[in-house]
């Protein structure tokens, strides 16, 4: 069996057992590979760019290794080659645990228990809960829905298109050492220089991806092109902003404005200035429209797997 049947195969079996299971609650390999990053800063930890990006290169380069040894171990076989690949597509992807958290704090929202989902939002992103109203709790799940379609789902894929199983491995140890060290406070602003700038570049062509099939999977293309093509730049970040802006568009809705992480304030630019301020409904549906975004990932990412290494 070619290299693109298997990625094909297994990717879909990977992303149904996803769908199916979820994150399980112990033991998920991202958590473990957070672990070693973890155990590996202890040892490197030094407040200069040159340090943080050798703990970038031996953690992103154990795990693209790791792939690349398991991915040979398998090659023989077809049956092994697609269950690795779906194991590994399966252990990065976070496509049902985004939904399933976005769903529980819509389900608080629509039942008018503010409280509750105040509780649930740090599950989902990174916000103060305590500075938002309702609204904002809508808004804030409805940008993190957008922006880990991409990061958790999309991206993966795009590289595990390109990659195979260490496409697949290496995509989420960089997206999770950014989570981990890529942020601007005083103890990573050097340190996590490496991990920030890799992560802008690995997830580039996922963020582009996810924004283009929002406009096709969307229910108003133009307002997600004319979103996408006024506002994404204006975003701090250069991949968040055009899915954040191509979802606000596709949804008909309004995104950014100011937002607390940690106690910082941030005023970012609002995202589809001539949308409707986000409501409790549009988290669901800002969850159809990822679900819908992820699958037709799938299609373009085996598809032009298909098309590299034939069948």
């Amino acid at each position: 069996m070619g290299a693109g049947r298997v990625f094909a195969y297994g990717a879909a079996a990977g992303l149904i057992g996803d769908l199916l299971l979820g994150d399980p609650r112990r033991g998920h390999p991202v958590a473990a590979f957070g672990r070693a990053a973890g155990a590996v800063e202890r040892v490197l930890w030094r407040d200069h760019r040159g340090w943080g990006a050798l703990h970038t290169a031996v953690c992103v380069g154990g795990a693209v290794a790791l792939g690349a040894v398991a991915e040979r171990a398998a090659r023989n076989s077809a049956a092994a080659s697609v269950a690795l690949t779906a194991a590994a597509t399966w252990a990065v992807v976070g496509g049902t645990s985004l939904a399933r958290e976005a769903e529980t704090v819509g389900r608080a929202l629509e039942a008018g228990d503010v409280g509750a989902a105040r509780a649930r939002l740090p599950h989902l992103c990174g916000r103060d809960p305590q500075a938002l109203d309702a609204d904002g709790i809508a808004r804030a799940v409805v940008e993190s829905v957008a922006e880990n379609t991409s990061d958790a789902v999309v991206g993966a894929l795009v590289w595990g298109a390109v990659g195979g199983v260490p496409g697949l491995l290496g995509f989420r140890a960089v997206n999770t050492l950014d989570a981990m060290v890529g942020h601007k406070s005083a103890r990573y602003r050097r340190y996590g220089w490496a991990s920030a700038r890799l992560d802008d570049l690995a997830g580039w062509p996922g963020a582009r991806l996810t924004a283009v099939l929002a406009v096709l999977a969307g229910p108003d293309p133009r307002g997600a092109v004319r979103a996408w093509r006024a506002d994404a730049a204006q975003h701090p970040s250069p991949n968040a902003g055009p899915v954040e802006a191509s979802f606000a568009g596709a949804l008909g809705v309004r995104l950014g404005g100011t937002l607390s992480y940690g106690g910082r304030v941030e005023h970012r630019p609002v995202l589809n200035t001539g949308g409707r301020a986000v409501a409790r409904r549009d988290v669901e549906r800002a969850v159809r429209l990822s679900r819908r975004v992820t699958w037709l990932a799938l299609g373009v990412c085996a598809g032009a797997r298909l098309l590299k290494r034939g069948k």
